[in-house]
């Protein structure tokens, strides 16, 4: 009891000296303020001559520091997020802007800085996703490539001229309408590495395209499609998306096996394999044509007749017109003719999908913006495509070593830092949460 009173008695006689420390700090703060207020006001008093010349040098350091806040703002990567992803057409103007590029040469050296160029970007804006992780089957595929363009080359034999001879191959005798072709022979140094410069080729393109599907969301892909392709563009996103999900499946079931303590390899582990994949397959495009019947897939308005064939002859015209140009942009010969036919057809086309698209009662929920950093990755791509055909023209031996007689590939500076453009994306596009 004692003990509580004692207790109750400090209570008690604290309350007195709570409203004493109260008024001490109060008359404590207000001489405060008027000597803080004191202190300005002679500090302004001395600045004051000086306020006239300071003001202009401190708005003009305000104006420049925003402006360098402004650029590092648009040079510095986000974090992703739905706000401000990337728009997915972008991601395949690159890429195919370095597929063009590396269209235009056989040095392996610059295939192979291409190649990088691209794994490098995939690794650092690549997110989690089903269709993120076909890159690596991009790659082998490419590889695959390369080692069957050698073996055809092998037994099939290659105009190429050559005077080094590596080994014969038992040659087989083919009657005499089969002239031209030769199964077997003599196998030259000369023939492999044309063979090699040429797989390079076709397996860079490959990965290329594989950098694309690897980074581009298809179904965002589809929803900025123009109204006219819709139907087409369903199509090609279900067609793009197989291989990834059958990749995603491939790796599903192996890990599923190998956590069983089951085999992985060998034909066997292959064929049980391949049945939960079909399977799998044929449940997806059961669902997927479920989706697209609930959404009113191919339901079409009413136009006039009149619209719907200058529809079809511009849409038409303008697809000949791309096609025809970017075989001219991509053959050797065709770099005059092949940018004017590029472009008339581009018009041509984009004023056929416009008509095409008020048959489509179809309309987007949030559509993806095509803002300043999807300039910057498309025009990356382009600025590539456009500087390698421009090398191609005045330094086409860089571009392409000799053959025959053999000549030991060399890496053309101006070509290397055109590829290294190709870089951008991977400092100005939004960083997935994967990354950071």
């Amino acid at each position: 009891m004692s003990t509580v009173r004692s207790g109750s008695h400090a209570r008690g006689g604290g309350v007195p000296a709570s409203g004493r420390s109260a008024s001490t700090s109060a008359r404590e703060s207000t001489s405060a303020r008027e000597s803080t207020s004191a202190r300005e006001g002679s500090a302004s008093a001395r600045s004051g001559s000086g306020s006239g010349s300071g003001s202009g040098s401190g708005s003009t350091r305000s104006s420049a520091g925003s402006a360098s806040s402004s650029a590092r703002r648009v040079f510095t990567a986000p974090a992703a997020s739905r706000a401000n992803a990337l728009h997915a057409g972008a991601w395949w103007l690159w890429a195919l802007g370095l597929a063009v590029a590396a269209s235009r040469t056989t040095n392996p050296l610059l295939l192979g800085l291409l190649v990088g160029v691209a794994g490098y970007v995939v690794a650092a804006r690549r997110t989690d996703a089903p269709w993120a992780r076909s890159y690596g089957a991009f790659v082998k595929l490419g590889l695959f490539v390369v080692g069957l363009r050698v073996v055809f080359s092998l037994v099939l034999g290659s105009p190429i001229p050559g005077e080094h001879e590596l080994f014969t191959l038992p040659e087989v005798p083919l009657p005499d309408w089969a002239q031209g072709v030769r199964i077997g022979g003599r196998v030259t140094a000369e023939q492999l590495v044309f063979a090699l410069y040429d797989g390079a080729k076709l397996a860079t393109l490959l990965i290329c395209v594989g950098a694309a599907n690897a980074l581009a969301n298809p179904a965002r892909l589809l929803k900025s499609l123009p109204g006219a392709l819709y139907e087409a563009g369903v199509a090609v996103v279900v067609a793009m998306t197989f291989a990834p999900n059958l990749v995603a499946d491939v790796v599903r079931l192996r890990t599923a096996r190998r956590l069983r303590g089951r085999p992985t390899g060998g034909v066997r582990a292959v064929l049980q394999i391949g049945l939960p994949v079909l399977e799998g397959a044929l449940e997806r495009s059961i669902a997927v044509a479920a989706s697209m019947d609930a959404r009113g897939y191919g339901r079409t308005a009413r136009v006039p007749a009149a619209v719907r064939r200058t529809t079809n002859v511009l849409t038409l015209g303008g697809l000949l017109g791309v096609c025809a140009g970017s075989y001219g942009l991509l053959a050797a010969e065709g770099a005059g003719y092949g940018l004017p036919l590029l472009g008339a057809g581009l018009l041509a086309a984009m004023a056929g999908l416009r008509l095409g698209g008020r048959r489509t009662v179809r309309t987007r929920y949030r559509p993806d913006r095509w803002g300043a950093r999807a300039w910057l990755v498309a025009g990356s791509g382009v600025a590539v495509a456009v500087l390698m055909i421009w090398a191609n023209a005045y330094a086409p031996e860089a571009l392409h070593p000799g053959v025959v007689p053999l000549e030991a590939p060399e890496l053309p500076l101006w070509p290397a830092v055109s590829v290294l453009v190709g870089l951008v994306p991977a400092f100005v596009a939004p960083v997935p949460e994967e990354n950071l």
